[in-house]
């Protein structure tokens, strides 16, 4: 798949990666931090959530304009990355319950800024190596490769947040309840109804008898060890943006060539010959393709990224929370990870042109990954994971192992990686054929696709009717009432397919179609789309009080169908600009 490739790709694919891996860690547990430490409704910390990922995707238009007009790509993407780290530091300086949520914003608006200087450029300069008439054909690809690099990095955030979290929480003789924060809060807030319900959840921590077995200080207690835990989880960013650091400025010389804005090759002797120049006309045609592109993946953007909203608060009140360890295997990465590993060595078997040690070695390293998976599925209890209560059954499941609700998010950078090789392979295939969809098609089809993941949601959650988020006032929902995992892990896989068909086609698309003078200003452009939609995330949160939760996730349905019926209205003229 990197056959063919410039060395570059792969210093921007791990300089990426790293930047990626930090955030996605800080983002699986920042609505639960918020609710947590702050006691805030969801509809609150969705409304936190949805700003900071606005201004976190619209500040790449403003640092496109800095690197187009004065900086350059390499130097505004170096300055992007100091920021962010400044920026990280921040939210990990821990605080109390009562305080510190100034200091949180200011660390938010930091990393926003920081974002915009690093994310969009990079993508820009990505798009320059590809200039190159030796490479242009790969550009589509290249996307890709890129795209699966920022997903091994949010692969493991979850499990790195949890993993810190829990390692903290146990320092202080706790673990994570997902009932006891809202539970706490309300009690500190004078709500004594739930005090019955706490003292449960209260005596299965060690701690609580070292506090006298009082519930105030307990809650206290809880939530500032808790929030502190989440604190040192959001510090691993600042460690992975030093490992990106060293690596986008230590081989520099891969990417040099491509470090040159359009301004910048008109100053240059040696440069001058390769600039493109558009008319005024095609100038125009290209802008107004773009903002119609822009417009429709606003809406993908509002429905995907509930992953970390909506989503996360549907996995931590309304589905189980315990699994047998043959589930557990998709909540457990070490567990993933050999058989990932056993689906790629049988690509070595099959591959048309493999030697035949090429195959024997494919089948041998089949049956280690294979042994390994098993030997992990049957070694869960050793490996971490809580037993409680075996002999027990819920909603059809036997309790054996718990995990985290953040842990749903590891689903759609996991099938990222997967799924990633197959579709290009079927892109590959369709364009020998002659029969590849353009871009905007793709972005189409992801749209329906997009759509169709929702579905999963409403059809899980029509046994919930009469146990809405108001209904039950933001608690657990209880052991008979909670749905099984599936129908998220269903729709997590169905948008991981849709936002292969979207987005990186979207930026492979921008790349192709931006006039050369605005090129880093329309990868901007498509971050800033994004951020609309990110901030559509924290609106369209703002139903999940008010209806029934079948409703809310139709809402999503119909968007995203309007958004597929808009596009291929317009299909014909996107086409047009992308050949002119």
């Amino acid at each position: 798949m990197l056959k063919g490739h410039p060395r570059g790709l792969l210093v921007a694919f791990f300089a990426n990666m790293g930047e990626r891996f930090g955030y996605y860690t800080m983002l699986a547990i920042f609505v639960l931090f918020l609710q947590a430490k702050y006691g805030f409704e969801y509809r609150i910390a969705s409304q936190y959530f949805g700003i900071f990922l606005a201004f976190v995707y619209f500040m790449p238009f403003f640092g496109g304009i800095i690197a187009d007009r004065w900086l350059g790509y390499g130097k505004t993407i170096s300055l992007g990355l100091i920021v962010m780290f400044i920026g990280y530091l921040l939210i990990a300086i821990p605080t109390s319950m009562d305080g510190g949520l100034p200091l949180v914003i200011t660390g938010l608006a930091v990393i926003s800024t920081g974002t915009g200087f690093f994310k969009g450029n990079l993508q820009a300069l990505v798009g320059n190596l590809y200039d190159d008439p030796r490479y242009s054909e790969k550009r589509d690809v290249a996307f890709n490769i890129f795209y699966m690099g920022i997903n091994i990095g949010a692969m493991f955030a979850p499990t790195a947040a949890q993993s810190v979290y829990n390692l903290f929480l146990k320092r202080f003789n706790l673990f994570y309840r997902a009932d006891i924060p809202a539970l706490a809060h309300r009690y500190l807030n004078g709500d004594f109804s739930i005090a019955e319900r706490l003292q449960g959840f209260a005596e299965a921590q060690p701690a609580f008898a070292s506090l006298n077995n009082n519930l105030e200080e307990f809650s206290r207690y809880y939530i500032n060890n808790l929030a502190e835990s989440y604190h040192w989880a959001f510090g691993v960013a600042c460690l992975s943006l030093i490992a990106s650091m060293i690596i986008f400025w230590g081989f520099r010389k891969y990417y040099k060539h491509a470090d040159l804005t359009e301004k910048e090759k008109s100053r240059s002797d040696e440069h001058r010959d390769k600039m493109i120049i558009l008319t005024t006309q095609q100038t125009k045609q290209r802008l107004i393709a773009l903002g119609l592109v822009f417009f429709v993946v606003i809406f993908f953007w509002m429905a995907f990224h509930q992953n970390g909203a909506a989503m996360t608060a549907f996995a931590r009140d309304y589905t189980v929370d315990r699994v047998v360890k043959y589930t557990n295997i998709w909540f457990d990465l070490f567990g993933l990870l050999p058989i990932f590993l056993a689906v790629i060595s049988l690509y070595f078997v099959f591959r048309k042109g493999s030697s035949r040690q090429s195959r024997i070695l494919g089948g041998l390293l089949f049956i280690a990954f294979v042994i390994l998976a098993l030997l992990r599925i049957e070694g869960l209890g050793f490996f971490g994971f809580e037993n409680v209560n075996p002999e027990s059954f819920f909603a059809g499941y036997s309790l054996t192992n718990e995990f985290t609700p953040e842990k749903f998010q590891h689903f759609n950078p996991f099938f990222i990686v997967a799924l990633t090789p197959i579709i290009v392979g079927i892109f590959n295939w369709l364009r020998i054929k002659g029969r590849e969809p353009s871009a905007p098609k793709k972005i189409g089809i992801g749209m329906i696709i997009t759509a169709g993941g929702f579905i999963f949601l409403v059809i899980g959650s029509l046994s919930l009717i009469g146990f809405s988020p108001e209904a039950l006032n933001e608690t657990r929902a209880t052991a008979d009432v909670v749905v099984g995992p599936y129908w998220l892990i269903s729709t997590y896989f169905t948008l991981t397919i849709a936002e292969l068909f979207l987005s990186p086609m979207g930026i492979s698309f921008v790349s192709k179609v931006s006039p050369p003078q605005y090129k880093g200003m329309m990868q901007g452009g498509w971050l800033a789309a994004t951020a609309i939609g990110n901030y559509g995330v924290a609106l369209v949160g703002w139903f999940w009080n008010k209806v029934e939760l079948w409703i809310f996730w139709g809402i999503l349905v119909v968007f995203c169908l309007l958004a597929a019926a808009f596009i291929f209205s317009v299909l014909k003229r996107l086409e047009k600009a992308a050949s002119s």
